[in-house]
This record gives C-alpha cells, sequence and structure tokens, in this order.
C-alpha cells in the first residue's frame, strides 16, 4: 500500500504544472485580434503562464512540403501589445501545403518547451485545426498535421 500512495502521489504532483498554470502556446481567433490583423498575420496566438509572460521567447518556422519535398521557412515573430501575446505574418511561397510552427520557451520554466501547428489552408488558419503539443513539436508530428489538413 505504501508503494502505491508513493506511486499517486508522484503522479499527481509531475501532473500539477500541466493544470496549474504551466507554459501552454494557444492559437488566438485571428478575426477578432485587430492589432494581428493590422500587422497582416496569418496565425495570432498567446501563451498561459502563471509568471513572467514577458520573459517567454517564441519561434516560428513555416513547414511545407512542396513537389514532395520539405521546406522551413524561418517566420519573424511579432510581439503584440498584450503580454505574452504574438504573430506571424506568411511570407512562404503559395505553392505546396504549409504550416505554422511556433516554439515557446520560457527561463521560468527551464528546458520546458511548448508548441502549436497550424496548418494553413487556401492562405488561411483555423485555430480548430490547430495542434498543441507540450513540447516543441517535432518534424513527423508536422507532418502529420499537414497531411490531417490536407484530408480535410
Amino acid at each position: 500500500m505504501p508503494k502505491l500512495l508513493a506511486t499517486l502521489l508522484a503522479a499527481t504532483f509531475a501532473s500539477v504544472p500541466v493544470f496549474a498554470g504551466a507554459l501552454t502556446l494557444q492559437v488566438d481567433d485571428l478575426p477578432t485580434n485587430p492589432e494581428a490583423r493590422a500587422k497582416n498575420a496569418i496565425v495570432a496566438a498567446h501563451i498561459t503562464a502563471c509568471h513572467s509572460p514577458e520573459k517567454t521567447v517564441v519561434t516560428a518556422t513555416a513547414e511545407g512540403i512542396v513537389n514532395g519535398k520539405h521546406q522551413t521557412v524561418p517566420l519573424h515573430v511579432i510581439r503584440l501589445s498584450e503580454p505574452g501575446a504574438f504573430a506571424v505574418a506568411k511570407t512562404w511561397p503559395g505553392e505546396g501545403a504549409w504550416a505554422v510552427k511556433m516554439i515557446a520557451t520560457n527561463p521560468d520554466y527551464k528546458d520546458y518547451a511548448t508548441s502549436i501547428v497550424v496548418p494553413v489552408t487556401r492562405n488561411a488558419t483555423s485555430r480548430l485545426s490547430a495542434k498543441v503539443f507540450y513540447h516543441a513539436a517535432s518534424a513527423d508530428e508536422v507532418v502529420s498535421v499537414l497531411k490531417q489538413a490536407k484530408l480535410n
């Protein structure tokens, strides 16, 4: 019984960051974000964290498959006026299947990273199609999101 109790307590404490203010990156509804729209953003996102959102660093890339070949285009992340809010504009080619991958880190959370992958369809995104990861999304995870977007 003591081992079971210890295991349950360990599992509980390990999951606390997920439910108690853990750093998470979430896609915003672009039509309701006038600042992001004014900056020609295709994706707007914000972090949720109980500690210092101003310390969060977000990187972004456009990940695409063009003529069967994977391409990565670094994106400029626009820091919006609300602390912890970010956006990116479209700066990649029009052909192929594309998704925006954003990764957030914050020194208060040490080596932890969170990310989102947002498929782009007809020069638009849908936050309902976005996939949230509680780590930096891998190349295989990005391809999975791209394939799923092609099916919809």
